[in-house]
């Protein structure tokens, strides 16, 4: 019979400076033979052993031994002899290492998988007091409680632990810690691939419960969505109501088929995060009777979910595609609002400048019954006593800063931000004049609610729910840094699913199966001659000055030089005669213009529909200057211009063919479902704005397909910029699309480098 021993050795570890001693989780391996015991590398074939009638010769059972060696060894232990790195003392009991894997879990696995096998094989196990790596019963039952917080309204403080040997074991404070200690210079993708079958969780000195890798991967992962960084005075968990999804996870998680429950929980917060969960509402929402629209099936689903959000007193973000109708859905809300008699106050919409007119027109459009005020304008003042008369009221961010004083007197219904990426910067004057406003509903529009980094999408929830994602610093600590510099997963999905109930995001692709197609296409350009010497005698001195200031200053502290620098190289590339330097009043001509003219007559003939964006308006003011030699009827809309639904509509009833916009006035806000071809004239760091302004074109209504041309230099900046395009989509996809993307957003100085690299021969 074969007798086991856990303990613990210590060992002669060979170091850079010599042995060193090192203690190691050890197994002594003895073989029972009628009462003695031979240790498995004891030379001997043949042995005596006293009997009644005297002493009588054993035969060892050599087969029997080896199937049982390497049944030990199958489950991680290695023979001390194997392992040349390690010397034990000569009169050590160690026949195996536990483990060769230095981690904690692999040591626990080994206690709480191998040993519970072997020991139903019939071998004798002694695991000794002090042996640091002992494991509980498993399969213990689960403990999940959870309590409102005293003094708090909408807190709860909650506790997971099992019942083992009679005693309540807390589980959270050790997971907690796995999670600190895995911080944002340690990605905890490292402690879930770790070589080992369970994970450990410490219960007490030397005690630890195990789990199935891929059960502790699920548990870790709903600990993180519940974890803002902070703990009641009593060290346990500390949530609040909006995170009741993820709660009703963690019950799901204890309540499976390889945990027995034992449930203390407030059933209110947990049927609130079941029906999140399930995405059902507890009462039936229906399209307002007043809307003069008729919805399309995800439309009807966006209502649902915007009624559902508001029925469970919570705030969201309507993150639809592009030209998906979010205004639409939008107002069939504040219509099904007005018609259930809950709208006894106004409604405050928040929009860019440009779209005040929109958000008018679209309101009388689809729901006459709503009264509308556009509070917005030089004379707005004569408007005031209007207000608390009217359903909705309509202002832009600048004059709500300008306003904040008349306009946060009242309270509102809903408050309601259009274009909410305008509030992506947590430290600007119109993101915190919205934090100021007073409303019962807060509620984002965004097509692009992550542009750059993930400190864009806590201001948009900062402003919807602050309790959802904490403070500024803790989200920085707890989820950007280990994303974005680490591009952990683990954290990156535990953002996600916290999000995932306040955000509804539908692609065309996936709805709007009967939009044509949208056929993106790449024109390259080779700058030649003169222009070609201006862009390389500009990149080597821009060049030398970027790499000064990052040396002075520092890569973050240099941005304004380096954006400087990079302007220039695309004006460059643009059209010469915008590079404010004598050197490019000298050069004649560009091969990006001469092939955009030659693109633009080939689509023209072909009786196509044009839209041109660019970066620059002054290119604009160049570009027109040459359609009106042309003859071409155009129009154009910068940032400047005061009659922009004139300009709109002269295009959409097809008075003219081209559409000259700049990519900051035309990004949002407009519907030109009559232009069929898009070019961009120059590539914008932000894929999310070059998308947006293409989507003017592509989007319900749109009965062609539409041709989207982008016209870049090869080899030098622009071409550069797509690849950083790419890299910036990797957040919002990562969070809102596809589980695919995950590549890494930084920004660093080797990439600074690849900018003003040489264009390529």
């Amino acid at each position: 019979m074969p007798h086991l021993r856990l303990f613990v050795e210590r060992f002669l570890v060979e170091g850079e400076h010599g042995d060193e001693e090192r203690e190691w989780p050890a197994v002594s391996l003895v073989f029972d033979y009628r009462g003695t015991r031979i240790r498995a590398n004891d030379p001997r074939e043949r042995f005596f052993v006293s009997s009644a009638g005297g002493v009588d010769a054993v035969q060892r059972d050599r087969a029997t031994e080896i199937r049982f060696q390497c049944l030990l060894e199958s489950f991680g232990a290695v023979d001390v002899g194997q392992v040349e790195q390690m010397l034990a003392p000569l009169d050590s009991e160690a026949d195996y290492f536990a483990q060769l894997t230095d981690n904690v879990h692999a040591f626990c696995s080994f206690t709480g998988y191998a040993i519970p096998q072997l020991t139903q094989l019939g071998c004798v196990v002694t695991i000794d007091t002090d042996y640091p790596y002992q494991v509980v019963d498993d399969d213990p039952p689960w403990l999940l409680s959870v309590e409102p917080e005293q003094g708090r309204i909408d807190w709860f403080a909650i506790e997971l632990g099992i019942d083992a040997e009679g005693k309540r074991l807390d589980l959270l404070p050790a997971l907690l810690a796995m999670i600190d200690e895995h911080g944002e210079r340690q990605s905890l993708e490292e402690l879930l691939r770790l070589p080992a079958k369970r994970r450990a969780i410490a219960v007490a000195p030397n005690r630890y419960v195990t789990l199935p890798a891929e059960r502790f991967r699920a548990l870790l992962q709903v600990i993180l969505e519940l974890y803002r960084g902070d703990r009641t005075a009593d060290g346990r968990l500390r949530i609040c109501r909006i995170q009741a999804k993820s709660l009703a996870r963690l019950e799901q998680l204890t309540d499976g088929a390889e945990a027995r429950p034992l449930l203390e929980a407030d059933r209110a917060i947990l049927e609130q995060g079941r029906n999140l969960l399930t995405r059902a509402a507890t009462s039936e929402q229906t399209v307002p009777k007043g809307l003069t629209a008729m919805l399309r099936p995800y439309q009807t689903e966006g209502v649902a979910w915007l009624g559902r959000l508001r029925e469970f007193e919570l705030g969201g973000v309507l993150a639809d595609d592009m030209g998906l109708g979010k205004t639409l859905q939008t107002i069939a809300l504040l219509g099904q609002e007005l018609e259930g008699g809950r709208m006894d106050r106004p409604s405050l919409i928040v929009v860019p400048t440009s779209l005040v007119g929109n958000w008018s027109r679209e309101l009388a459009r689809f729901c006459p019954a709503l009264s509308c005020l556009a509070y917005h304008g030089s004379k707005r003042s004569e408007c005031l006593r209007a207000i608390d008369g009217a359903h909705v009221v309509v202002t832009t961010y600048p004059v709500l800063v300008r306003d904040l004083p008349i306009l946060r007197i009242r309270p509102y219904h809903y408050l309601i931000l259009d274009e909410a990426q305008a509030i992506k910067n947590s430290r600007s004057q119109s993101t915190q004049a919205v934090k100021t406003l007073d409303a019962r509903h807060r509620l984002c529009l965004s097509g692009t609610p992550v542009e750059n980094n993930l400190d864009e999408l806590w201001s948009l929830f900062d402003f919807l729910m602050p309790q959802l994602l904490g403070t500024q610093a803790n989200f920085q600590r707890r989820f950007r840094l280990p994303i974005e510099r680490n591009g952990d997963n683990a954290r990156l999905l535990a953002l996600r699913e916290r999000v995932a109930p306040f955000v509804l995001r539908r692609m065309k692709e996936q709805v709007a199966k009967d939009l044509p197609a949208k056929i993106e296409l790449v024109r390259p350009v080779e700058l030649e001659g003169d222009q070609r010497d201006l862009y390389e005698s500009i990149r080597l001195a821009a060049h030398a000055d970027v790499r000064k200031a990052i040396s002075n200053k520092g890569l973050t502290a240099s941005s304004l030089t380096i954006l400087d620098a990079l302007t220039k190289l695309r004006q460059v590339c643009c059209d010469p005669r915008l590079v404010r330097l004598p050197a490019a009043r000298l050069v004649e001509g560009s091969a990006k213009r001469r092939m955009f003219f030659e693109l633009l007559a080939a689509q023209l003939r072909e009786q196509r529909r044009i839209l041109v964006f660019s970066q620059f308006a002054q290119l604009l003011a160049l570009l027109s200057e040459g359609l009106l030699e042309r003859g071409i009827r155009h129009v154009t809309l910068t940032g400047q211009v005061t009659d922009r639904q004139r300009r709109v509509d002269a295009f959409q009833n097809g008075d003219v063919d081209v559409f000259l916009i700049s990519l900051k006035a035309g990004g949002t806000g407009l519907n030109l479902t009559r232009a069929d071809t898009v070019v961009h004239y120059d590539p914008w760091w932000n894929a999310a704005a070059q998308l947006q302004a293409t989507d003017r074109a592509h989007r319900i209504g749109q009965t062609r397909p539409v041709f989207v041309h982008n016209l870049i230099v090869s080899g030098s900046v622009e071409e550069r910029m797509l690849s950083l395009q790419r890299r910036k989509r990797w957040l919002s996809d990562s969070l809102f699309g596809s589980d695919e993307a995950r590549q890494r957003a930084s920004f660093d100085f080797a990439e600074v480098e690849q900018l003003f690299a040489p264009l390529d021969n």
